[in-house]
């Protein structure tokens, strides 16, 4: 029994074919940041920003507007910024640092700015928020909360174009759900490891074949999923209302996106030029199978640290409001007057 599924053949990475200038993954971007422009607006609507700005100061489509742009820059510079620091290992931006931001190709070819990291870019949003609310004299985690709890909706729509893309393909497979992704690495059918594949997933082979390419799991769909609508859903629908004081969302999107991206990076084949940092062995191994929980990927590092930094955190405003001294009540005859 056929037991994969094939990659949409009707999928390209180009919106037109033949015209790379358009490409899915580039518009998914632009509806991930409509999406969370649309999210954190409809706080502003409804008062739940001003609320927990508490300055009395109103909010204009410009102090919107302009803190989103701050947030985007510095996620767009931080995301490519990591990107060519932390995954590329040729070393050409170490030598060529121009490169970083420089959309083609050394031989004029039009990329785009292939590579983005998302822990870079949650980096960089960070730091292009604070800045934002410091310029301004506004609460930052009054702010931050209400992006944080947009963010994870919008980035659905990234990992979709990864898909679209055919790219962040996960690790071997013979689930059901495994999908054959014409873009990855075929294996050679003399291994013992990859007839037995063959074998359980009743994958067609043409004679004479060599080379196979085997079902990976769409893990590009499980981050969607997971990193996307079921943490923004979350957040948006238990938490969003009920925080105890500002920076709890913060704290807890920090900690929920950490604990989610961790688990599914046990699906996501990490960079092969790269490999796993820590090995149960010790030794290297394949990044295409999961033969081990204690191979621990690069993107499973940094969700380590965001969760530690999301629950110090969490710890560290919980201590600070805990020891505020509270707004003292209003006496009983003055709500009366209020009541009429």
């Amino acid at each position: 029994m056929f037991a994969s599924i094939a990659y949409p053949s009707w999928i390209r990475p180009e919106i037109i074919p033949g015209f790379s200038l358009l490409r899915w993954y580039g518009l998914m971007y632009l509806v991930a940041f409509a999406v969370a422009f649309l999210l954190f607006t409809r706080q502003v609507k409804t008062g739940e920003l001003a609320k927990a700005d508490g300055t009395g100061k109103p909010i204009t489509d410009d102090d919107v507007l302009s803190f989103f742009t701050w947030g985007i820059v510095g996620l767009l510079i931080g995301a490519r910024i990591f990107s060519t620091l932390i995954y590329d290992t040729s070393g050409l931006y170490l030598h060529k640092p121009w490169l970083v931001f420089w959309p083609f190709s050394e031989n004029g070819e039009w990329t785009g700015l292939q590579g983005m990291s998302y822990h870079g870019g949650f980096v960089g949003g960070f730091i292009g928020m604070l800045l934002w609310t410091f310029k301004h004299k506004r609460p930052f985690f009054a702010w931050c909360d209400a992006m944080g709890i947009s963010i994870p909706l919008g980035y659905t729509f990234g990992r979709l174009g990864n898909f679209m893309n055919g790219e962040l393909y996960g690790r071997v497979t013979t689930s059901p759900i495994g999908m054959i992704f014409p873009d990855a690495p075929r294996f050679s059918l003399s291994l013992d490891w990859v007839q037995a594949v063959v074998d359980q997933t009743g994958l067609l082979v043409p004679d004479g074949a060599v080379l196979v390419n085997l079902p990976r799991h769409p893990s590009q769909l499980y981050e969607a999923l997971f990193e996307g609508v079921f943490l923004w859903a979350v957040l948006w629908f238990i938490f969003r209302k009920r925080k105890p004081f500002n920076g709890f969302l913060t704290a807890l999107y920090t900690i929920g996106y950490g604990l989610v991206r961790f688990v599914i990076e046990y699906f996501r084949e990490p960079d092969s030029d790269i490999g796993y940092r820590i090995t149960a062995s010790g030794q290297p191994a394949p990044t295409y199978l999961n033969e081990s929980l204690l191979n621990i990927s690069t993107g499973q590092i940094l969700c380590l640290i965001m969760i530690a930094g999301g629950l110090a955190l969490l710890l560290a405003l919980a201590l600070i409001n805990r020891n505020q001294p509270k707004a003292p009540a209003k006496n009983a005859k003055r709500r009366r007057s209020h009541g009429r």
